[in-house]
């Protein structure tokens, strides 16, 4: 199975990276970096990649299948075979994330801090170990503090030779300027609701049927529709979400379903923390060699205190999330209402809700179904900025009361 096939309904961008990979071992072959080769297509490899698009188009997943392109140490390239093989050492090592010159950035908290981009700026320098280039994938480059991006800045400014930067963000204008304008752009497209089922059918076994109404309900998003596929409490969240149009009929139904919404998303980031969060303690206290019953080992006790501050500001990260994709939820209903109302004969994102989407929508008129929309809008912006979520959600209902 070759790196490129998790990538769903993006053939502009693996034909892009295919050729940059190919031109990448050309530079490799000549003994040189990531500059242009004289008589090879060598230009069309750099040494700074941008990788958008709309949420689940599937940015990390492109960028990982391209870090393991450049690594591919495929027998066949010698006879003009395509780089991403999916087997050799180079591939397995890269999608396993125990590579030695490709390192995975994500951070599990807010924003990522100038100290981690220094080091990884500082790791940028130096020549690939073992590997044919030395990769750095930043997941979410739009999570960068100002000094971190600064920071960034320097590493992609002057590029060390056979050192690939793989940056990650929502859109262009969510990255510095004065970075992206260092950077290859690639933008993916939001995959058609067809590839993604298809992709569920042959990649995980998932029958037909489901798998249409799981991609019509992820709207685009392909790790979405995959939990809607297989995950059963995943698709009894949705289910709940979607029935907030229904129970709204007084205050106090807005009220009931907005601290419903917002006590999910906490104990979905409370259920992640059980786990996550216990094994990360215990690891840390083994590597400082504490025991139970004895002393705190020196240091130790600082360690614990900056790793429940990380554990904490990703608790609070995987609330936002888990609201985020209940207020998107919301939303491909309403925009299914809106699509009812005009009378559009395009597919609905929530066919699944039939019968309640025709409900909601001879309820009213469609200027009352916008006003929703931009309730529910709203409402993802006051959550950006750091408003207290009960406060947004409850606001937000009642909006949707009001129509």
């Amino acid at each position: 199975m070759a790196v490129w096939d998790d990538l769903v309904g993006q053939d502009r961008v693996v034909e892009q990276l295919t050729a940059a990979a190919a031109a990448a071992g050309a530079t490799v072959a000549a003994g040189r970096g990531a500059a242009p080769v004289e008589g090879t297509n060598a230009s069309l490899m750099t040494h700074a990649w941008l990788f958008t698009g709309p949420p689940g188009a599937g940015q990390v997943t492109a960028a990982r299948a391209f870090a393991a392109a450049l690594q591919c140490t495929s027998p066949d390239l010698a006879l003009g075979g395509t780089p991403g093989c999916g087997f050799c050492d180079g591939c397995h090592t890269v999608l396993a994330g125990s590579h030695a010159d490709v390192k995975y950035v994500r951070t599990d908290g807010l924003s990522i801090g100038v100290g981690d981009m220094r080091d990884l700026v500082m790791r940028a320098s130096s020549y690939p170990t073992g590997g044919r280039w030395s990769v750095i994938l930043v997941d979410a480059a739009h999570r960068l503090t100002e000094a971190a991006a600064n920071a960034l800045l320097k590493g992609v400014e002057e590029p060390s030779p056979r050192t690939v930067w793989l940056l990650c963000a929502p859109s262009v204008q969510d990255v510095l300027p004065t970075i992206r304008s260092r950077c290859r752009l690639l933008v993916l497209r939001t995959p058609s609701a067809e590839a993604v089922a298809d992709n569920l059918v042959r990649r995980d076994g998932v029958d037909p049927e489901t798998a249409r109404l799981a991609a019509l309900a992820g709207q685009g998003d392909i790790e979405r529709s995959r939990r809607l596929a297989v995950d059963d409490q995943a698709r009894t969240r949705r289910a709940e979400v979607l029935r907030i149009p229904l129970e709204i009929g007084d205050i106090g139904g807005c009220l009931t379903a907005a601290q419903r919404l917002v006590d999910t998303a906490k104990a979905d980031a409370e259920a992640l923390a059980e786990t996550q969060d216990a094994k990360e303690t215990d690891d840390l206290k083994a590597a400082y060699g504490a025991t139970e019953g004895s002393k705190a080992p020196r240091g130790m006790a600082g360690a614990v205190k900056e790793l429940e501050k990380r554990q904490k500001s990703r608790a609070t990260r995987t609330r936002r999330e888990t609201l985020g994709v209940a207020l998107l939820d919301l939303l491909g209903f309403y925009r299914d209402v809106l699509a009812i109302q005009l009378g559009s004969t395009g597919a609905l994102a929530n066919e699944d809700q039939r019968q309640a989407l025709n409900r909601v929508a001879q309820a009213g008129p469609a200027e009352s179904t916008l006003r929703r929309i931009e309730a529910v809008l709203a409402c993802r912006t006051a959550l950006d900025r750091n408003v207290d979520p009960l406060l947004a959600v409850e606001a937000m209902t009642v909006a949707l009361r009001a129509g």
